[in-house]
């Protein structure tokens, strides 16, 4: 595998990364672009955190503790693929910054800490709760989507002005300070709205969502109206 390979800078250290979300709920195209993710940067583990409560969202539709348990359902046993739940166990809202602190202290100051986000959340990066402070933990990797084309807002350009890079080597030569724009192969377009709409409309989400995971919401009837 190529990224394996590329392990020449800080071969020791661990790779670890960072994909939060709402995850209401998980579905196929979170899990698929959590494995991709794990390939294409050779890490050792992709921590999925479920925010419990998202700064610059509304309120997820069902409890924190039920999108845990249904992400757990969905991860099954895939290798490198975590259901973390630290930001449900802390109070508060769920601001990235001190989740990665975490991690830092957690994982040392040599791991290649990487913090994934969809192109959309990217977009208003400027505005999270010290976004200058999430470079100073972590790399960012922007996982584009096929239907987010759109030009960076100015207090965006000028937060990663100098930080972006061509490759993963480029990347995880240092621990962190670095942006990635990263396009992953299978880049499935599937939206947790949609999702919910055709689960409140009684319709088809087969094929959208993990078999255990669909399993699980229409036995407990998440999502209707």
């Amino acid at each position: 595998m190529k990224a394996a390979s590329e392990r020449a800078a800080g071969e020791s250290a661990p790779r670890i990364a960072m994909l939060g979300g709402t995850f209401d709920p998980v579905h196929l195209g979170h899990l698929r672009s959590a494995v991709e993710l794990h390939e294409a940067l050779g890490l050792d583990r992709v921590h999925m955190m479920p925010a419990a409560r998202p700064p610059l969202r509304g309120e997820p539709r069902i409890t924190p503790e039920e999108r845990l348990s249904l992400l757990r359902l969905g991860i099954g046993d895939t290798p490198g693929l975590i259901a973390d739940p630290r930001e449900l166990e802390r109070e508060g809202p769920s601001y990235s910054a001190d989740t990665l602190a975490e991690l830092r202290r957690e994982f040392g100051p040599e791991a290649r800490l990487v913090m994934a986000l969809g192109h959309d959340a990217f977009l208003r990066l400027a505005d999270w709760h010290a976004p200058e402070r999430l470079f100073s933990l972590a790399h960012l990797v922007v996982v584009d989507r096929p239907d987010h084309e759109a030009d960076l807002p100015g207090p965006l350009a000028e937060l990663i002005d100098g930080r972006e890079v061509e490759t993963p080597a480029a990347l995880m030569a240092s621990p962190a300070g670095g942006l990635l724009r990263l396009r992953l192969p299978s880049r499935m377009a599937i939206s947790a709205t949609e999702v919910r709409r055709r689960l409140a409309e009684g319709r088809s989400v087969r094929y959208l969502l993990p078999e255990a995971v669909e399993e699980r919401i229409l036995s407990a009837g998440l999502y209707r109206r």
